[in-house]
């Protein structure tokens, strides 16, 4: 039995006494969070202090004696939430991280609480069938057969691995045994447009492949030129090379663009070649009726990543994987762990999702899109992606009508990138020009007044904005757009 009186340390593991302490400080952070979310607009978007000066801020010796939970928690308050950044602010604009719904952030420590290992399923026996039906509702969202499966991941950078490994051991079967050395793998090509997120880059170098094995097609109007990819196709077969996955963009990080799917999807049968999808911004167009056609072709796809944690206001991290045929899921990753992975009799399946995953140590993230998905619904879902990818429009209608702004692509999402170009520096160089809006970002992103990002794009400096917060307004577009001619006017 647990002597709590000789023991204090123990005493924290005992059940009531951990109630106690997570019902009173588990209330008081509560009301904490409820009242940031609801003063939220009177807070600054960001914070204008330098790496170094809230690094100095947390420099301490390792602590040897505790202090009050009080005092601990009024300092993550002071010094974490103060300058961290906003994203619930209607006024951020940045990057693609959502202010996560509510349901969401409760079911998120909910799953803390209950810390489910999903890597096995004794481990996990309700968590691993709550994956397994997100899982389901993914597959039925993107039109998948019957055949298809996947799995939750910490991201898009793991789902396009997971996805392109699959591609790989299906058009080298036994490399994940014997190598890239062996057989034919080492001529292994994957081709990619220049849009294309890093992560699919990088799935290269960790599959032992290189750089080289990278073949860029060319694009045209920012998307992938299915034209330019069976050009590509054939140059890579002239050079003796063995295509082994072609990686399409359903929007892509700096524009939000997508690429023809249904074209692509034709070149990839034609040539057969397995078609994987990055969709971690763009496939959660799938559940609109009215988005869902920029996404034609997707059904059509050996295996789509998607990220919940973007276009579906999950906190992080929520990634997906789904592969058209589970069979190449299955053989993606191939290790023995008796101590883990245990065969039941009379099943035809394991339910042991680690054997489908990079992650061994895998948290119950599953819990949050289930809740949500049933709280909300599909719709709800669709309708908060119509709406942001509507606020894009009509930033971009005002660019265009102001003279000083100039959109550089029509927005097919919620992603648009533009340039201010006040008077006084139209006229100038365009390395004057692009430091302009170096400049411009970061002195607005320091003045607290809102945040975006900034990207090159035909090798020009250009502001960036993902809105991906429902509760941004015509009203605060104007607010930016002033503000960064307010900044301008002094650069």
């Amino acid at each position: 039995m647990l002597d709590t009186e000789t023991d204090p340390a123990a005493a924290l593991h005992a059940p009531r006494l951990s109630a106690d302490v997570l019902r009173e400080h588990g209330h008081r952070l509560i009301d904490r969070m409820a009242d940031y979310l609801a003063e939220i607009e009177s807070r600054p978007v960001s914070t204008p202090r330098a790496p170094l000066e809230i690094a100095r801020r947390f420099a301490e010796p390792l602590p040897r004696e505790g202090r009050s939970a009080d005092e601990v928690w009024d300092g993550a308050w002071e010094h974490v939430v103060g300058d961290a950044i906003q994203l619930a602010h209607p006024m951020y604009m940045g990057h693609q991280v959502a202010p996560p719904l509510p349901h969401a952030v409760l079911a998120d420590a909910l799953a803390s609480l209950l810390n489910q290992s999903l890597a096995v399923w004794e481990m996990s026996p309700t968590g691993t069938m709550v994956e397994a039906q997100v899982v389901r509702w993914l597959v039925e969202a993107l039109g998948f057969p019957a055949s298809a499966d996947g799995t939750m991941v910490s991201g898009g950078s793991v789902a396009n691995l997971t996805g392109l490994l699959a591609a790989r051991e299906a058009r080298f079967p036994g490399c994940w045994r014997n190598g890239v050395a062996s057989g034919d793998a080492h001529r292994a090509v994957l081709l990619v447009s220049a849009h294309s997120h890093y992560s699919v880059e990088r799935t290269a170098g960790l599959m032992g492949l290189g750089a080289e094995a990278v073949v860029p097609v060319a694009e045209r109007g920012g998307k992938l030129d299915p034209d330019a990819l069976e050009d590509a196709l054939r140059a890579v077969h002239r050079e003796g090379r063995i295509p082994f996955a072609v990686s399409a963009t359903a929007g892509s990080t700096a524009t939000g663009l997508f690429d023809p799917l249904d074209d692509i999807a034709d070149v990839c049968y034609h040539a057969d070649v397995w078609m994987h999808v990055d969709g971690a911004h763009g496939a959660s167009y799938a559940l609109s009726d009215r988005l869902r056609p920029l996404l034609k072709g997707i059904e059509r796809a050996d295996s789509v990543a998607w990220d919940p944690h973007k276009m579906l206001w999950m906190p992080m991290s929520t990634g997906a994987v789904v592969v058209r045929d589970r069979r190449h899921l299955d053989a993606a990753f191939q290790q023995n762990a008796p101590y883990l992975f245990h065969a039941r009799p009379g099943e035809a399946r394991s339910w042991d999702a680690g054997r489908v995953t990079l992650q061994c140590s895998r948290r119950f993230d599953a819990l949050k899109l289930w809740i949500t998905l049933r709280h909300h619904g599909a719709d709800h879902f669709a309708r908060l992606n119509e709406s942001c990818a509507d606020r894009a429009a009509s930033l971009h209608a005002k660019l265009e009508a102001a003279p000083d702004f100039e959109p550089v692509h029509r927005p097919e999402s919620n992603i648009l990138c533009f340039r201010h170009l006040p008077a006084h520096v139209a006229d100038r160089e365009d390395r004057e020009i692009d430091a302009f809006q170096a400049e411009l970002r970061a002195r607005y992103n320091a003045s607290g007044a809102g945040w975006i990002t900034s990207t090159l794009l035909d090798g020009r400096r250009v502001l960036r904005v993902t809105l991906i917060n429902p509760a941004t307004t015509d009203e605060h577009l104007d607010r930016m757009m002033d503000g960064l001619r307010e900044i301008g006017s002094g650069i």
